[in-house]
């Protein structure tokens, strides 16, 4: 299977932003100082469920901060906007985490992301006691990350035996009736929740999972009610990095939120889920290679949610096998079977909408997991409004990955997209007219003949021709002394749309193109290998030619006359029988495939 460029590309970040060394282990909770300063990870889920990672994925570290966003949702869950905003506000505060940033008047917490705030919204989740209150957070946090989380309990009892600030934030709120009681059950539970063990990967998930409105990408369950992901969003975005957070909602434009042990998480709504992990942290206390890494995203792969040239995510809007398409390209039966029995072998898709690091990702990982089966891909670009720098790196990047692997990517009807291609690498051999002659191609690659091979030399004996199979020694021996013999150079028309239709013509040497004219100039409608006939339905229903028929090579063609096929009338009736029967078995084949063509698109 293909290795991935996205994948590619994450590595080369991890290891250009590894050496940043600046930024220090968080201290002052005594616990956090065992953290190892260069553990460093990168993890990227898609609104699907895809993860990329890089680097320290799986090790283990507290949520700490970031678990605020996700515990105001849960409060949001079970008391309504309205009961929870008398109790919290949304405003930035600007001061740092710790600050003791309440509303002059209310005595409010200005945002649920500041510790007054988190440790409001902790007083809200339902339970009387620390236990309740826990329980309740663990089982909507396991939720988020798909699987069950736990407390670090030493971290939890490093963060209690030193939380002196937070309780006397907790007992500020009871003096001003945020919190209707002691706080010390929802103080435990505040220490308790930032002290939940998780990963980089566990972080990414658990952003994709507000990317995709609240449920797990995963495993389908519904971590966040749908009507309060723009809530948690809407804070994330203008509070989630302190008083750093207007810079980095400038610079990246994607709602956030840090936390001490290191851990970032970050969402583009409807998209990804972006997580970074680095214990090393800056004077704000945000990460500081999760903060370049970030950033870097953001720049590399235009993630900035305020984009001007971002659009909806086109889907693939096609995807399909040799098996329910083909090339007009006419055949032997022979060849024709061989490329049914491996038509997974080519693969075809076509792409709509505007290209994007987002909406390419997903026709990126389509191509590396199907490189394990299949040998050819064609992607029609007809549909595509743009394409971005990103989307065609990544697309000249799987294209060199799967030519490692000996296997061919085309594009067809790139249009606009055709330059940024070339820019990004893709060699113009790689570009088709349509997908009529990239299928051409690919067929010829299957049979192993090469795009060639319709132009050998090769002769074929009239008992392999479509038309006269079935027939004995001796007929075929009739037929060949009343077939005409006539031979064509390359170019050469051989048939011409409105003529008169007298003969029915059988390939045996060479190749030919079915063509009409059309207001843009030429469109090619079918074409054939040695051993195909042509001009039939003309031939047999009297009406002049409605196409133009031209030597793709030197061409040598057996021709049935109309006078020779009205004297096997009396003749040779059975060989006329045989002739019918084979007419009318390659016209129904022809009609087969074109319905399974016209399925395929529904």
């Amino acid at each position: 299977m293909a290795h991935s460029p996205i994948q590619h590309y994450l590595q080369a970040l991890h290891a250009r932003l590894g050496h940043l060394n600046a930024g220090e282990v968080a201290d002052y909770i005594p616990e956090l100082k065992q953290a190892n300063p260069d553990w460093f990870g990168i993890c990227i889920a898609t609104q699907d469920g895809y993860v990329y990672e890089v680097g320290d994925c799986n090790q283990p570290f507290t949520i700490q901060s970031v678990s605020k966003p996700l515990t105001y949702g849960l409060a949001l869950e079970q008391h309504g906007e309205a009961a929870v905003l008398k109790k919290i506000g949304v405003e930035p505060s600007g001061d740092a985490f710790n600050a003791i940033s309440l509303h002059p008047q209310s005595g409010t917490p200005l945002n649920p992301l500041i510790n007054a705030g988190a440790i409001a919204a902790c007083s809200l989740v339902a339970g009387d006691s620390m236990e309740d209150k826990t329980a309740a957070i663990l089982e909507s946090f396991s939720r988020y990350a798909g699987r069950p989380l736990e407390i670090d309990h030493k971290v939890y009892q490093s963060e209690s035996e030193t939380g002196h600030r937070n309780r006397a934030i907790g007992w500020m709120l009871r003096n001003f009736s945020v919190i209707e009681n002691d706080p010390t059950a929802s103080l435990e539970a505040y220490f308790q929740q930032c002290s939940i063990r998780i990963t980089c990967r566990d972080l990414a998930i658990m952003g994709a999972t507000l990317a995709n409105g609240g449920v797990n990408p995963i495993t389908g369950q519904r971590a966040l009610a749908e009507k309060y992901v723009a809530n948690v969003l809407s804070v994330m975005a203008t509070c989630g990095m302190y008083d750093a957070s207007g810079d980095w909602l400038y610079r990246t434009g994607l709602p956030a939120k840090s936390g001490v042990g290191g851990g970032i998480m970050a969402v583009q709504p409807g998209r990804l889920g972006i997580a970074v992990f680095s214990p090393r942290l800056d004077a704000q206390g945000n990460s500081v290679r999760g903060l370049a890494v970030c950033q870097a995203l953001t720049a590399d792969l235009d993630l900035h949610m305020f984009d001007a040239s971002q659009r909806a995510i086109p889907a693939i809007r096609r995807a399909t096998t040799r098996r329910s398409v083909k090339s007009n390209q006419r055949r032997t039966q022979a060849a024709n079977d061989y490329l049914l029995s491996v038509g997974k072998k080519l693969r075809l898709l076509q792409l709509h909408g505007a290209l994007t690091f987002a909406s390419i990702e997903p026709v990126i990982r389509t191509l590396t997991q199907d490189s394990e089966n299949a040998d050819f891909f064609i992607v029609n670009l007809k549909l595509v409004q743009g394409i971005d720098r990103t989307a065609a790196d990544f697309l000249a990047g799987i294209r060199t990955e799967l030519s490692e692997l000996g296997k061919i990517l085309l594009f067809t009807e790139a249009g606009a997209c055709w330059q940024h291609l070339i820019d990004a690498g893709v060699a113009r051999e790689a570009f088709f007219a349509d997908d009529d002659f990239a299928l051409e191609y690919g067929e010829n690659q299957i049979l192993g003949a090469g795009f060639s091979s319709p132009a050998k030399s090769s002769h074929t004996p009239l008992a392999e021709c479509d038309l006269f199979l079935g027939l004995s020694t001796q007929e075929l021996a009739w037929v060949d002394q009343h077939l005409v013999v006539r031979s064509f150079t390359k170019g050469q028309t051989i048939i011409s749309a409105g003529q008169a239709s007298n003969e029915l013509f059988v390939l045996t040497q060479g190749a030919a193109m079915v063509s009409i004219s059309t207001q843009d100039g030429m469109a090619r409608l079918d074409a054939f290998s040695s051993g195909a006939s042509f001009g039939e339905v003309a031939f047999l229903d009297r009406s002049p030619r409605s196409a133009n028929v031209t030597a793709l090579s030197p061409v040598v063609c057996r021709v049935l006359t109309r006078e020779a096929f009205d004297q096997l009338d009396t003749q040779a009736p059975a060989i006329k029988i045989r002739l019918l029967g084979n007419l009318a078995a390659r016209l129904t084949t022809i009609l087969r495939q074109t319905s399974r063509e016209l399925a395929s698109l529904k």
